[in-house]
């Protein structure tokens, strides 16, 4: 399905109103809930995800490699120490950030990020997992090294599932889409090229996955034939997967993931080559191979998803929101069952939108990465009236 927007949050739909905290706020108009933006943490450098510790704290992640701490409403000056050597190239960098689901016993944390190879000159996506205590990361252990080879798209998503499975998101790396496409790493298992894996909380391969007695297949793979998704949310009510995925120009993709089975990437698909506007796919459609729920075109670059469930914009629970970085925007999307109804734009240009997130507090979280000037800050959606 295309995409169909309300805009309703572009320049000038604002409101101007005053409280006794702030004096004049600026507050955003849409379908349902008006809303403001609170600055949560600046002075970030490129921030790329964000997770909330059962005390109150936030971690968040800076590609160029620190883990940072916002504790009581401040930024502290020092970043957690233990994070493992990143690079911090180009589009590398220390990327997501996940709590295992017993966290609050066993202090297990989970980084993913761009793992240089040993002469430094290229990566691959990795994670590890380690204990974070007194606001240190120790005992840290690599449970995921994908076999993969490019210059960027590392993906990198993290989530657990309701069952404890941890689901970790690659890129296809930028390899070029030309002449054979169902030659393409992101069509052939032996790597993990654009693919979406399942592994139990230590890095043991489960029994079950799709591909665990295939010969030369990679065993953590669950899906595959992706181009870089960078948003990953488990449905807290179905256990579905879900992902987004950045296409090139245009097709950006919305994708129910079911394991073993086959996305696309670069067989079929909605966008064209960069520039010249040339075609890249066969099609759009082609049987054994999945097609989106969603698409985006023009592309909106996809990246961060949440399901909200919270309570403070009680008619926005269930719906799905997805960060957009080269639209500096965040997409609103009415689900039906698994079928998007209507998308609304939100919280139009105020940055490249890295991660979005529930607090435990029902507010909704963007992690916003200018690139050239701008704002680069952690920020909140806070409900204004009915």
């Amino acid at each position: 399905m295309i995409r169909t927007s309300l805009a309703l949050t572009t320049a000038g739909l604002f409101l101007s109103v005053a409280t006794p905290a702030s004096g004049q706020s600026q507050v955003y108009r849409s379908a349902y809930h008006d809303y403001r933006i609170v600055t949560v943490a600046d002075g970030l450098v490129n921030p790329w995800s964000m997770a909330f510790l059962p005390g109150g704290d936030m971690l968040i992640t800076e590609r160029p490699g620190r883990l940072r701490i916002v504790r009581n409403g401040k930024l502290l000056a020092d970043p957690v120490p233990g994070v493992p050597k990143v690079f911090a190239q180009g589009q590398g960098g220390l990327l997501d950030v996940a709590l295992h689901p017993d966290f609050a016993s066993n202090r297990l944390l989970y980084l993913s990020f761009s793992k240089p190879n040993a002469e430094g000159s290229e990566a691959t996506t990795a994670v590890v997992r380690g204990r974070f205590e007194n606001d240190r990361l120790t005992n840290v252990e690599e449970i995921f090294e994908a076999v993969s080879r490019g210059r960027g798209h590392y993906g990198s998503r993290l989530a657990f599932d309701r069952d404890g499975f941890l689901f970790i998101t690659v890129g296809e790396r930028q390899v070029p889409s030309r002449g054979d496409l169902e030659a393409h790493p992101a069509q052939d298992i032996s790597n993990h090229h654009g693919t979406v894996n399942r592994l139990h909380d230590d890095g043991r391969v489960p029994a079950d996955n799709p591909f665990v007695d295939r010969p030369n297949a990679r065993p953590e793979i669950w899906s595959y034939g992706h181009r870089n998704p960078q948003g990953l949310a488990i449905h807290p009510e179905t256990g579905d997967v879900w992902i987004t995925e950045h296409g090139p120009q245009g097709g950006d993709e919305l994708n129910l993931i079911r394991p073993g089975l086959n996305y696309g990437w670069p067989v079929v698909g909605y966008g064209v080559n960069y520039g010249s506007g040339t075609a890249i796919h066969e099609g759009t459609r082609r049987d054994g191979m999945e097609s989106p729920v969603h698409f985006w075109v023009p592309s909106i670059a996809t990246s961060g998803l949440l399901i909200y469930t919270g309570d403070k914009f009680p008619e926005w629970r269930g719906n799905f929101f997805a960060g957009g970085l080269a639209g500096q925007q965040l997409a609103r999307l009415t689900m039906d069952g698994q079928r998007v109804e209507i998308e609304e734009t939100l919280v139009h240009g105020l940055g490249r939108i890295r991660d979005v997130r529930q607090g435990p507090d029902g507010y909704i979280y963007l992690a916003i990465d200018a690139r050239r000037g701008g704002t680069t800050a952690v920020v909140r959606l806070e409900p204004v009236g009915n």
